[in-house]
């Protein structure tokens, strides 16, 4: 019999596992696991667990948001061998689920978890920490971290836009240089992410349509600093309309950034804060962790699905 443990996070979004959890673990059974039950108990705990366990699991499974999958995927590549994870999102936003198709059915995400099929995905590696879709600095990035539990789960989404708002009119800004592919720029900037994802902050769109999970390469956007309120209009403009506005915005990709600024700036991994730098070096492990999705899925998130969908388009 196959064996997995199940990590959950008892706290994440409304709740919405406790009711299920039966239904859950007897899908995983059905399955044909032997299933190990671990509710986490405090910050970080997911991680201590993937990175400490000694028993010989054929795949890890978390419920929680998109900090908790953030833990347990940092503790799976910290091991020395490594198996895969599935991931039942039951967070507020669930950026990362959204992107590989993953169901916000919880019971559809538990049967892609035990019956589908391993994809190997990219990985970021931000200096000696990890990240699985996205490291952010700047505008509105400490939103998740700092907005209450509480709040999250009375309002939702609507609570990160509230609490954003707060910040419009007292816009930090970082003058930085950047590095990457043998080019350098430099200037000031309220806000950059590094992402490998659909979806930031539960909006779709924002980085494009073409990104693939597996190709070694990140996707980065930076805004500049705007220097009156019309070009903060714009730069609103350009967001809502998921654009990217040359006259105030950078966009590229690169599977390695360095980021190097005067003071240290604080940055977000997955929505967890990440600490402040004043050097930050990215760099994408590609194909680095191999987590569970539907096999239909698979050829919507990689690039050889890519290139067989030109080939049936001419």
């Amino acid at each position: 019999m196959k064996k997995m443990l199940f990590i959950y996070n008892p706290n994440a979004g409304t709740g919405l596992l406790k009711p299920k959890l039966s239904d859950v673990l007897d899908i995983f059974v059905k399955g044909g696991y032997e299933v190990t039950v671990y509710p986490t108990q405090r910050y970080h705990d997911a991680y201590a667990k993937t990175a400490s366990y000694r028993e010989d699991y054929d795949v890890v499974v978390c419920s929680g948001g998109d900090g908790t999958l953030d833990e347990v995927v940092t503790g799976m590549l910290t091991r020395e061998t490594q198996v895969p994870v599935g991931y039942i999102p039951t967070g507020t936003t669930n950026d990362f689920a959204n992107s590989l198709h993953i169901s916000k059915d919880i019971l559809e995400a538990a049967n892609t978890a035990a019956n589908g099929v391993p994809f190997s995905c990219d990985v970021g590696i931000f200096n000696d920490d990890f990240f699985v879709y996205i490291a952010a600095f700047g505008l509105f990035t400490d939103v998740s971290y700092e907005t209450k539990q509480s709040m999250k789960n009375v309002l939702g989404h609507l609570a990160y836009v509230l609490e954003g708002t707060k910040r419009i009119f007292n816009i930090p800004s970082y003058h930085i240089r950047v590095t990457h592919d043998g080019e350098e720029l430099e200037g000031e900037f309220v806000f950059g992410m590094v992402t490998n994802s659909r979806s930031v902050g539960g909006f779709k769109g924002i980085i494009g349509k073409d990104v693939v999970f597996d190709d070694g390469e990140f996707e980065v956007t930076l805004i500049k600093t705007p220097q009156n309120p019309i070009e903060l209009n714009e730069i609103i403009a350009a967001l809502v309309l998921k654009q990217i506005d040359s006259k105030h915005m950078y966009s590229f990709r690169s599977g390695y950034i360095c980021f190097e600024s005067v003071e240290e700036i604080p940055w977000t991994l997955d929505g967890e804060f990440g600490g402040g730098h004043d050097e930050v070096v990215i760099r994408n492990k590609k194909q680095g962790l191999r987590i569970m999705v539907a096999e239909k899925s698979i050829r919507r998130l990689s690039v050889k699905g890519q290139i067989e969908n030109a080939l049936e388009v001419k």
